[in-house]
């Protein structure tokens, strides 16, 4: 089974809601095998002809399907609505090697 990336770019419009969010959020990650690999870390750009990357979270799941059951989780569903309340994003899932 190959593992899958939650990759998103976040531009943060909240910061205390967005704590709230993020506090919130990891436990429902990892309760389906979510692992944070980067959580909005120092961030050098050496490329962005397609976009200026603002904010960088990756979250490592076991599985595209692990990855989708955390995002569309009634778990997560709220929590996710806090987030979309407190900041702008690009959200990508991709499979990996």
């Amino acid at each position: 089974m190959k593992p899958a990336y939650v990759i998103v770019d976040t531009k943060i419009e909240d910061n205390e809601t967005y704590e709230k969010y993020k506090a919130l959020a990891k436990p429902i990650a990892e309760k389906f095998g979510g692992e944070y690999l980067t959580r909005g870390g120092e961030l050098h750009i050496e490329q962005n002809e397609l976009w200026e990357p603002t904010r960088i979270v990756i979250v490592r799941f076991p599985s595209m399907s692990d990855a989708k059951k955390f995002h569309s989780s009634a778990e997560y569903e709220p929590v996710k609505s806090i987030r979309l309340g407190a900041s702008k994003a690009t959200l990508i899932i991709v499979e990996g090697i």
